[in-house]
């Protein structure tokens, strides 16, 4: 452990060196740094996926939930969305030094905000690999360096991309010691990182509740928290029949293990008895087994082939990652408000309504990071938004709410310029 912490002292040491002189790199060099990511990822794709075959096997023979071993997965097609991801990141505007609010106040002070890197971030995640780049990337295009711990589940993927993407940088230009990757799996090791503030300057966690928890309560910098999704998709009595069945579907099944797929479908007693064997019908064919309460029970127990189950007080708010999916049947808008106000985790929130003004009260009352109006609540990711990538999905209202990409990894600073002015 001692050495484990003496190594992480190092990479925090050579972190905090290297922003400094990635707060003023050129956007070129940034750029082509990061195409040379994208290139590597693809050219060395054999090496990147027997290290994740390694993991993925270890991680399937000691019982790890098919949720995450779906997260822990790499494929050809996979490291291709990555690789695209980081080339749409290289083709952002650069954030640093941009000058914004320029204004000229009464006494000839020219006064504005300038955007600045934060310095260095430090990433504690888990299963996903996928985050080693995404983060990576971000974090260098918007001139922060970056200290990654990833889960022991997956320490020989993350560490196989991490190399990979601290080689590219290096041949382009990029300052030493700019991607940072903690080798150690120590548990420990997290408690240790947590304490670096003034090498730190904000921690962003990736995983479950139990982590997001134990940073947040220990931290001594600034933490983002979020991707725990309680996801909800709210049918009208005005929806389209077509469009709420499609909705609905894609939120569940496009992929159940992630963060924006939906957990709990609301539909509006008016249009459930014909809308909601439509959708189960269609649900069913995926594999979803259904936690119904009374009202919809009633409505699909004569139903053949449905998986269905009485839903209990623990099914709603609960975020399955699975083909598990909790359905209501409510009276009216109101009451699909007061029980995603009640149970929803402040993530994705969407309704399914031809009606302006249900659709628009919907957009203005719910409290999440993002509230959609006739889509799927799967398109809740940095890439979908244009954004290139996520550092992740905030929850939390400061400073930054839903995907954080670039500019979330920025603050800034006032600049003020003067022709001799003293104040009097």
């Amino acid at each position: 452990m001692e050495s484990a912490i003496k190594e992480l002292e190092e990479r925090g040491k050579a972190a905090r060196a290297a922003s400094k002189k990635l707060a003023f790199l050129p956007t070129e060099t940034k750029n082509r740094a990061l195409l040379d990511v994208a290139e590597a990822l693809i050219d060395k794709q054999d090496e990147i996926l027997a290290a994740n075959k390694v993991d993925y096997e270890e991680a399937k023979a000691s019982g790890m939930s098919e949720a995450m071993l779906d997260r822990l997965m790499l494929s050809p097609g996979r490291l291709e969305s990555i690789a695209q991801d980081t080339r749409t990141v290289a083709a952002l505007p650069d954030p640093v030094g941009e000058i914004f609010e320029m204004r000229t106040l009464p006494n000839g002070l020219q006064i504005g905000r300038k955007r600045v890197p934060l310095g260095v971030i430090g990433a504690i995640y888990e299963s996903r690999p996928n985050v080693t780049i995404d983060i990576s990337s971000l974090c260098l295009k918007s001139g922060n360096a970056v200290i990654l711990r990833g889960g022991r589940e997956a320490v020989n993927s993350n560490s196989a991309l991490a190399n990979v993407a601290q080689e590219a940088c290096s041949q382009a230009g990029v300052p030493q010691g700019a991607i940072q990757f903690v080798e150690s799996t120590e548990r420990a090791l997290v408690n240790y990182m947590l304490k670096m503030k003034g090498v730190i300057d904000l921690v962003i966690p990736r995983g479950g509740p139990g982590l997001i928890k134990l940073i947040s309560e220990n931290a001594t910098m600034p933490v983002i928290t979020g991707g725990v999704g309680v996801c909800h998709t709210y049918v009208d009595k005005s929806a389209d029949f077509g469009k709420a069945v499609a909705i609905a579907y894609n939120a569940k099944v496009q992929r159940p293990t992630v963060c924006n797929a939906l957990d709990c479908i609301l539909v509006h007693s008016q249009i459930a008895p014909d809308y909601l064997p439509a959708i189960a019908k269609e649900l069913a064919r995926a594999g979803v087994e259904m936690h119904c309460d009374e009202r919809a029970m009633a409505i699909l127990e004569h139903s053949a082939s449905l998986k269905l189950v009485p839903a209990t007080e623990e099914d709603w708010g609960k975020e399955y990652l699975s083909l598990k999916a909790a359905i209501k049947v409510v009276d009216s808008l109101d009451e699909a408000l007061e029980h995603i106000e009640k149970y929803g985790s402040g993530h994705s929130e969407a309704i399914v309504a031809e009606g302006y003004s249900a659709a628009m009260r919907f957009l203005n009352e719910v409290d999440a990071a993002c509230v959609y109006a006739n889509a799927s609540t799967r398109f809740t990711d940095g890439s979908q938004f244009g954004l290139g990538a996520e550092i992740g999905i905030s929850t939390q209202k400061f400073h930054a709410r839903g995907p954080m990409a670039l500019k979330e990894l920025t603050s800034y600073k006032w600049i003020i310029f003067g022709t001799g002015q003293v104040r009097p």
